[in-house]
Parts: C-alpha cells; structure tokens; sequence
C-alpha cells in the first residue's frame, strides 16, 4: 500500500450518450459529440484568463463555492454543502483522496488541458454516478473522435503570473486516422509564496504541480472501440498557510479500458462499459514548521478499483439512460507524533484504520417529450453500501461494541417538469435520496480540525442522511437579452456534523477539545442564483449574477461555510482580432456566520479584474497573447470560505502565450 501500484485492471467503455437521429456506419467519431437531455455541459475556459486551473474554471459556476486553505487543492462545495455530500468524479470513475484533511480533492488530481468539459448536475439529478444528497461533478476529459483522413491537432500554453512567481507550461497533441486516435497532455506549474493585497508574504503558499495524461483508441468494428486512458499526477512542496502542516508528496495513478458499441436500430442506441483502477498517495507533515512543540506525519493511502457500465436509450418521445456502478475503494491514513528529536516517537494511531468501502449502485435517467413545449424528467437509483474497518478498536474506545462492519442501502428518486412557451422557460423538480457517512465521519480517529480547534472523532453507528428536495427554475431570452433565476431547497435529516464529545482528551496540543460526528434532527439549506446577460452593442456585452443561501440547523441556528450575497459583472468587448474583458465580484457581510464551528464574521469585499488577449496567424498555426490583473486595486481581503481567515492574493498581473495547431 506504501508504494503506488502501477497495476492497470480491467476492460471498459468511455463516456458517451445517445444520438439525438438514428446511427449512421460512418459516423462512430459522432459519439464524443452526442447530447444528452438536461445535463449542463461547461467547457474549460473562462472570459478572463486563459490559463486556468481547474478550481478557478469551478469557482466560476454559480453552483460552486470553495473552501480554501491555500493556494493550491481548493475543497470544493456543490450547493453549498461539503464535498462528502457530493459525487466527484473524473469520466464516471470514482476517486477518492488520501488525505484526512481534504487536501487532495479529485480536482487537484486532472488540469485544465486534458479536460473537455465538465458536466454539473444538481441534487438528485447527479445520482447517476452514485448516491449523493448535493449532486454530482463529472470531470471529462479530452477524447478526440475518428476522423476520415489521418489529422494532428495540439496546443501549447506558458506564461508567468507575478504576484506569486507562478511559471507554467501546458501542452497537448492529439493524432486521429479512421482507425486510431491517441490524444497526449503534459503540464507544470511551479509557484511561490503570494502576497495579500498589504504586500505581505504569505508563508507556505507555494506549490509545485506535475500532470500527465495519455489515451489511446482503437476501432474494433464499424460501430464499436476501444480506448485505454491513463493520468498521473505528482505534487510536490506544497504549503498550506491555514494548516500546521504541509505536503511534501502527492501522487496519483487513474487508469481506465473502455469498450464503446454504437446500435443502428432498437431502443438501445449505446452501450459503453468502463473498468478502472486508480492509487493515491499523500504525505503531510510539519517539517517545515520548525515553531510546532510537537511534530506530526499524516501519510495516507487511497486505493480504488471499479467499473462503470451504461445504456443510453431512444424511441420516439422517450430517451433514457440506465448506469449500473461498482467499486471498491481501501482508505488508510496514519498519524504519528514525536518531539523534535525525530528518534523519540511518543504516539502512534491510525486516523483512518484500514476502511474497505464497497459499493454497488443501479441508477436510471428518463425524458419524456410531452409535446413541442413540454417535458418530464424522472429517474431513480438504488445502491448498496459496505463498510469494514480492519482495526476496529479505535472506534470502540468513543463508541464501545460498534460493528466492525456495516451495511446500508441507499435509495434515490427524483422528477421534474419543465415547460418552454415562446421566450419563456419554467421548470420545477423534486428529490428524495440518501447518502451513507464518509469514512472520516464514519471511522476517523483524532482527525484535527485547525479552523475551529478540535479533534474529531467518528462514529460507524450513524444514520443515513436523508434529503428532501425542492427546486424550480424561470427564464426569459430574446436576441439581445436573456435572464434566469434558480431556486432549490434541501430539507436533511440526520444531518451529520460536529459535536462535543463530554469523554475524551485532545491528543494535539493545539486543540481545545474534542468532538465527535453526530447526527441533527435536520438541517435546511437553501440557495437561490440570477444570471443576465445585455448586448449593449455588436462588440460590447454585459453579463452578471448575484447569489445567495440560507442555511440552519434544528435549532434554528447557521451552519457554517455557507455563502452570504455575492455578485459579479463583466464588459466583454470585442473587435477584430482583439478581445478586452472587465469585471467586478465580491460578497457582502457574511451576517450569518457560526461561532459554535469556528466561523467569525468576515467583511464585504469587492475585486476588480481586467485582461486583453489578441489572436495571431501564422499560416496553419493560430496563436493567442494574453495580458491582465487580477484583484486590480490590491484589495485586502478574507472570505467566508478561507480557512482560518487567511487573506487572499492581492494584485496579480499574468501573461499567457498560446499556441494552437
């Protein structure tokens, strides 16, 4: 388990859908480009950087907020509810960190260029890819189709950004004939510590990240292929100034064999079956913080092998898409403390003590045109979930007589109707499912929390959570003007959260006490988006949005981490081969904070942004300039969601060359 297994398992299918026409024998490359009804696919771009990591594309959706603790490996939050609540994952393939204090999300473990698109469903119309109360986040990477004639296509991208010295180098190639196609990326990122927006240096910010990423595939018939995909990925020197320790290695394996069969006629139209295999490895420790009394080592191991195998369905009115998932994930995490003097360990513990998690889910998604305006959506799923802790003692010291195993069935339903009338779209939905406790909330022993000071202790006795949905959604288009508003409500009970434990002692000497996940009653969230945008001229466009969500517990009181009012506005103007953009965003008082988990009440802010690129031709290869400022006015500032209070960038002036052929 300590070392990364370089074992590739299994026979699969990729990512695809069903046609929206009949099949045709010569259009096989059309799979990549399928649509499939009411997911929201969002390419990896963004109007105002061109270099952007796969955090910051996130953070621009609506739908997603970030907890930070640094620079780099951002936690991210689907409707405002934490990342145990929401189905990540890279092409179908779940993936899991190693790391107890959520430093490695499957986010930090893909980059921008060897991603297509990213697909985001909310509540329970993301459990397709398994169980999940807040949604789903699918990572999907770049998969080009088979061409005709024999064809090379690539891209490369550097540039610096001041404010923290970051160097970068992005590239990707990919060859296409009628038989084969091989798509390649590799990029860098190297950066230092930034300053805020006082000019002070931010301590143990820096980063330094490697990826890499290969597929091939292959023609087996005139209707079918198969495709072997594989990324690695290796961090290394990466602070954490909101934490009392940092990361001195990171490193991931995921690898995947997909099989795709395409069908001229009946109700199936594809099938596509995906085995895959995936290890993570993640060492923080605290040797760079020579002021700690006690030194700690936190290594952490994730192992997870799966498959993914799907149907997508079509006749006449009707289109559905039934998925069946599986895998197998083994988490271990260790924890030792010791004096300075290295030779003298004093304490030994699993924070994680050897957790096997199984899991098998059927889940099916169904559209049913009622007519030329109306539409209803309906699906289901249904899942299995397994649990078994190696060293079960460390429960039983909080929870005495605990199962060493656990078994829990996770169902799931969701509906929606969705309504257009000339320049009017309308929808409203619903959602019942559950999700089963994480294994940190499950069996994790003396996890310490640095942002409100406690050690957590898990509890494999907890219930199921149970969410109770609600959304609707309104919008009106014409040519040169267009706005939406977005509303879902989640009622949750055995809301699982962070309590007091009146037994035990905290083992790092900087915790004030220890607690111990428990279930609420119930807790309520509710979030609520606009989105406009203006053609105020031929060139000039106006976009923006505003956001916001409320959120207690059974007693009436905040949870925390939730997102207080916040909006952004951006001017595109565009002329010839020269495009300029300006924006504005920030948050207002975050009024509703939690004392009881740490959370202080952090100011209103705002940022303003600026950049210019310019398109060049050279003959066959196109090539983009970029230059910009982030945070232009060097504001200081904290938000709700930065760990410790710790302040952002300030004023980032970055250049970006890209190449494109």
């Amino acid at each position: 388990m300590r070392k990364l297994s370089l074992l590739c398992l299994g026979l699969s299918v990729g990512y695809c859908a069903f046609a929206q026409e009949p099949v045709k024998r010569d259009t096989l490359e059309q799979i990549e480009e399928i649509k499939v009804v009411g997911k929201v696919k969002r390419k990896i771009q963004t109007d105002l950087k061109m270099a952007v990591t796969v955090d910051e594309f996130l953070a621009s959706s609506q739908q997603i907020s970030f907890i930070k603790r640094g620079a780099y490996a951002w936690e991210p939050m689907l409707n405002n509810l934490s990342s145990e609540r929401a189905t990540l994952t890279i092409d179908g393939m779940h993936i899991f960190g190693a790391c107890t204090d959520k430093m490695d999300p499957i986010t930090s473990y893909v980059e921008s260029n060897n991603l297509a698109t990213v697909d985001i469903q909310s509540g329970q119309s993301g459990s397709l890819h398994g169980a999940t109360i807040a949604g789903s986040i699918d990572l999907q990477r770049k998969n080009t189709a088979f061409t005709p004639q024999a064809m090379w296509a690539g891209a490369y991208q550097t540039g610096y950004e001041f404010n923290n010295k970051q160097f970068f180098n992005l590239g990707n190639v990919s060859y296409a004939s009628d038989a084969f196609v091989a798509d390649a990326s590799v990029s860098y990122r190297k950066a230092e510590n930034y300053r805020d927006g006082n000019g002070n240096e931010v301590r143990h910010s820096q980063y330094g990240k490697f990826n890499s990423s290969l597929g091939l595939a292959f023609k087996t018939g005139e209707l079918s292929s198969l495709r072997v995909d594989a990324i690695f990925d290796q961090a290394n020197d990466v602070g954490y100034p909101a934490l009392p320790m940092d990361l001195w290695l990171s490193r991931a394996l995921i690898t995947s064999v997909a099989y795709k069969k395409l069908f001229e006629e009946g109700l199936v139209k594809v099938w596509d079956t995906k085995a895959y295999y995936n290890a993570i490895e993640h060492y923080m420790d605290d040797t760079t913080r020579p002021e700690n009394l006690v030194h700690m080592d936190m290594p952490g191991w994730s192992t997870t092998y799966g498959l993914v195998s799907k149907v997508n369905l079509q006749h006449e009115n009707y289109s559905g898409e039934v998925q069946l998932n599986a895998y197998n994930n083994l988490s271990i995490a260790e924890m030792t403390m010791y004096p300075q003097d290295r030779s003298k360990k004093t304490m030994f513990a699993y924070s994680w003590p050897w957790v096997t998690t199984r899991f098998v889910g059927l889940s099916m998604n169904n559209s049913l045109e009622l007519s030329e305006q109306a539409t209803f959506n309906f699906g289901g799923s249904l899942g299995w979930n397994y649990n078994h802790a190696k060293y079960p003692e460390f429960n039983w010291i909080f929870h005495p007589g605990a199962a060493q195993e656990k078994n829990r069935m996770l169902p799931g339903l969701h509906a929606s109707y969705a309504l257009q009338i000339g320049s009017f779209d309308l929808s409203v939905g619903t959602g019942y499912g559950q999700r089963a406790p994480s294994v940190s909330e499950g069996y994790g022993y003396y996890i310490y929390n640095s942002f409100d000071r406690y050690d957590y202790i898990g509890n494999p006795d907890l219930k199921n959570e149970i969410s109770y949905e609600a959304n609707a959604s309104a919008g009106y288009k014409i040519e040169q003007f267009g706005i939406s508003a977005k509303v879902n409500y989640f009622y949750i009970k055995n809301y699982i959260i962070g309590r007091i434990l009146s037994l035990g002692s905290p083992m790092n000497y900087q915790s004030v006490g220890v607690k111990g996940y428990a279930s609420l009653n119930h807790a309520k969230i509710a979030n609520l988006s606009v989105q406009a945008n203006y053609d105020i001229f031929t060139h000039l466009h106006w976009k923006g949005g505003l956001t916001y969500a409320r959120a207690t517990d059974d007693n009436g009181g905040n949870l925390p981490f939730i997102r207080p009012l916040s909006y952004q506005s951006s001017l595109h103007y565009m002329v010839g081969d020269l495009s300029v953009q300006a924006s504005v965003l920030g948050d207002l008082v975050q009024e509703n904070f939690s004392p009881e988990y740490g959370e202080d009440r952090t100011p209103a802010y705002s940022v303003w942004n600026l950049s210019a690129d310019y398109k060049l031709q050279f003959g066959k290869y196109r090539a983009i300039v970029q230059v910009g400022a982030e945070n232009l006015f060097d504001a200081y500032y904290s938000t709700y969601a930065d760990w410790g209070n710790i302040p952002r960038m300030g004023r980032n002036v970055f250049t970006s060359l890209k190449v494109i052929f």
